[in-house]
C-alpha cells in the first residue's frame, strides 16, 4: 500500500474520533431557538484542543487526498 493511503486512514480515523467527541450544543432544542446559552462560547482547555484539532485533521485529509491524486 502507498505511504499516503495510509496516512489519509489515520487521519480520517482520528478526524471521526474528534468530531465524535465535539460537544453537542443543547441536542434538538436549539434548532427551536431554545438553545439557552449565548452565540458567544469561549472553548477552553480540552474543548479548544478538539476544536482546532478537527481543524487542523480536516485541512490535513483534503491535503492528503488531493497529493494522492495528482501523484
Amino acid at each position: 500500500m502507498n505511504i499516503l493511503i495510509i496516512l489519509q486512514i489515520i487521519v480520517s480515523i482520528a478526524l471521526i474520533v474528534l468530531v465524535l467527541l465535539q460537544e453537542r450544543a443543547s441536542g434538538l432544542g436549539a434548532l427551536g431557538g431554545g438553545g439557552g446559552g449565548s452565540p458567544h462560547h469561549t472553548r477552553r482547555g480540552s474543548e479548544r484542543f478538539i476544536y482546532w484539532g478537527t481543524i487542523v485533521l480536516g485541512i490535513a485529509f483534503v491535503a492528503l487526498a488531493v497529493l494522492n491524486l495528482v501523484i
